[in-house]
């Protein structure tokens, strides 16, 4: 998807994003895109490419119905949307870093020197750090999957709504997710807009920037 979008096209992709509530229910994105989109999405960078991003799909009426008094504020876009998006931190992610260092020495991405090196830092560090620190790291990560996977779903022709008004204290549990080691970071709606997202209005680079 990516290697084809010149970047005139990218910036369009960025500056016609909108956050869209109501959409166009006779839409419905199949698994198959889905899958494809998230994949994409994933390419995202990481702390230690530990890629702590986990994500609930959740596209069935039976599904949206056990998360719509979840999202409260938020039911039109549960309602109307192709899928709910539920994107969860992994806080153990660092049990997947051998499979990850082994795929990248197996593909010619990384000598096996590099990987054990890293391998032995991360397996010895990670498992001992703070929860606290584990949390924010995997929601920090997380944001950045989120966020480059509502632009990865503009560039397939669908619109997005990233939220944070939901029960955060429940979600993990009410989708048979351990809540200790899964948290919650947002629930992104994805669909065919029905009625366009208004364009909202940014602060000046100046007034964001410190020039030192």
């Amino acid at each position: 998807m990516f290697k084809n979008i010149q970047s005139n096209d990218f910036t369009s992709i960025v500056t016609g994003r909108r956050s869209v509530r109501n959409y166009d229910e006779n839409v419905k994105i199949s698994k198959d895109e889905l899958r494809e989109i998230i994949s994409e999405a994933s390419l995202a960078p990481s702390s230690a490419n530990m890629q702590p991003w986990r994500v609930a799909v959740v596209d069935t009426p039976e599904g949206k119905e056990k998360l719509r008094p979840l999202v409260r504020f938020n039911t039109l876009q549960n309602d109307t949307s192709s899928a709910m998006l539920i994107i969860f931190g992994d806080i153990q992610s660092y049990a997947y870093a051998t499979e990850i260092y082994d795929a990248a020495v197996e593909q010619g991405k990384m000598p096996a020197e590099v990987r054990d090196s890293q391998l032995k830092t991360i397996l010895s560090m990670f498992p001992t750090l703070p929860r606290e620190l584990l949390v924010e790291v995997a929601k920090i990560d997380s944001s950045l999957f989120a966020m480059q996977l509502m632009l990865v779903a503009r560039a397939h022709g669908y619109d997005t709504n990233p939220m944070a008004g939901f029960e955060t204290d429940q979600v993990a549990n009410a989708f048979d997710l351990d809540e200790k080691r899964y948290v919650p970071v947002m629930i992104i709606s994805i669909g065919k807009a029905k009625e366009e997202g208004y364009e909202s209005v940014r602060l000046d680079s100046e007034k964001i920037t410190f020039w030192r």
